[in-house]
This record gives C-alpha cells, sequence and structure tokens, in this order.
C-alpha cells in the first residue's frame, strides 16, 4: 500500500484584512484607539482535504486568487491553517518565491550557504555539492559577485540549483519552470523529472496546463478557496480547460 506522505484535512485559511486605506503607523495607531478600525475577513481555504502518496506528482490549477499558492504555503509551514490540520512526512523542499532566503549583499556563493542552511543542509553537504550547485547554475564566475547585481534568470537558477541538489522527500513547487531561459527550463525539467522518478512527492503549480498534463500523476482544481475537481490528470484538465 502507498505510503500517504502529505495529508490535507478540511483545511481553512482566513486572513483579516484592514478596510481602510491607512498609509503610516500613526494614523493606524489613532484609527486603533478610536475603535474605529474596520476589519474584514478573507477566505482564500475553505474546508479543502487531499492527500498525497509517495511518489506521486500533485498538480494545482486554477484561476488567480483561486488559493493556489496560499495552499502551498500552508502544506510548506509557512501558513498556519486557521481550521483544520496539515500532516507531512519526511523534509519538505519549498521552492516557493525564489530567492526568499538569499541576502542580497552577498556572493552567489555565500548565498549558497546561507539559503542551504535555511533548507537544512549542513556545512559539511554544501561543502561537499558546492561545485555540483555552481555548475548546474550555469553562473561561472558571476558566483563570486553579489546577488543584487544579477538578473531574475541567475537568481531563479542559483535558487533551483541548491534548492534540488538534495533528493527530498516532498518537493513543493511554485512556477518554478518558466524561469531562465529555454534551455535552462529543459534542465530544470530534466531534474524535476529525476526527482520525481527518484521517490520524490512533489506539488506543482504551474499556470501551464500542458506542463501540468506532462508531469503530474493527478491534479487538483481549485475555484475561490475550494477544491472544485481532484482526480486523473487529463480528466481534471479537459474539465478545467472546456
Amino acid at each position: 500500500m502507498s505510503k500517504v506522505m502529505i495529508e490535507v484535512d478540511h483545511v481553512t485559511m482566513r486572513f483579516r484584512m484592514n478596510n481602510d486605506k491607512i498609509l503610516s503607523l500613526k494614523e493606524f495607531v489613532t484609527t486603533a484607539l478610536r475603535g474605529k478600525l474596520e476589519y474584514q475577513d478573507f477566505t482564500a481555504l475553505e474546508d479543502v482535504s487531499f492527500t498525497v502518496n509517495k511518489g506521486e506528482t500533485l498538480g494545482l490549477i486554477g484561476r488567480n486568487g483561486a488559493g493556489k499558492s496560499t495552499m502551498l504555503k500552508v502544506i510548506s509551514g509557512i501558513l498556519k491553517p486557521t481550521e483544520g490540520r496539515v500532516v507531512t512526512q519526511g523534509n519538505v523542499v519549498p521552492m516557493l518565491e525564489l530567492g526568499s532566503g538569499f541576502d542580497f549583499d552577498l556572493t552567489g556563493r555565500e548565498n549558497i550557504f546561507l539559503n542551504g542552511a535555511i533548507l537544512g543542509y549542513s556545512e559539511e553537504f554544501l561543502n561537499e555539492k558546492y561545485d555540483e550547485i555552481v555548475a548546474f547554475s550555469e553562473l561561472g564566475e558571476f558566483i563570486h559577485s553579489p546577488i543584487r547585481n544579477y538578473s531574475s534568470g541567475m537568481l531563479a537558477r542559483l535558487a533551483f540549483s541548491v534548492a534540488t541538489v538534495v533528493h527530498p522527500d516532498i518537493l513543493i513547487v511554485d512556477e518554478i519552470l518558466s524561469v531562465g531561459d529555454a534551455q535552462f527550463q529543459e534542465k530544470s525539467k530534466a531534474r524535476m523529472m529525476e526527482l520525481m522518478g527518484g521517490g520524490t512527492t512533489v506539488l506543482f503549480v504551474s499556470h501551464s496546463i500542458e506542463q501540468i498534463r506532462e508531469m503530474c500523476t493527478k491534479v487538483l482544481w481549485l475555484e475561490h478557496g475550494r477544491a472544485k475537481m481532484l482526480g486523473n490528470t487529463d480528466e481534471v484538465c479537459d474539465a478545467y480547460a472546456g
């Protein structure tokens, strides 16, 4: 029987949004003291449940604002759900906002060790894998430059190279394969395929339905924060496209 790697159990995620157009801290404090602050609850996810087994690749589709990125953040542990629970097995490597763990004043080399530490890799492991990370990123001598001088493509290549240097148990990917040039997209797709073949469980958000069809074993369609359809990749993609 397949091992369940991710269990999402009746997850609801609400955010409290401030209605007022408050532009400064002073204005916020004076409005709050007068008891005039108005809030509106925004529900990003509502009562969503599903499981993902070991080695499966689950694609998340839906229009902008459907709750896909929020779902990935809840599963990654970045956000705590308002209701319900998420249980994951093994190490989770989230590739969400690429480069979010980077320091722009440091060089590419220094950021490999910083970002690697955030992802839970030891310094010894990163030293061992350093040449492999640099080679995969194709940054060459730029690895010794501060990353504030990098293009977005260079930044993405470095982040992808650090995140995928190990074979994580669970890999969470948001729109990763649209970064860099066409050649690097092919290379990153091949690395993803290799991870999937090695038993990594993958959660994958992409606006490209072709990519979802090619890479996912099943698909969850989110609509206004609710699970509209979950099942076979082609069936869900056909219904979504129709």
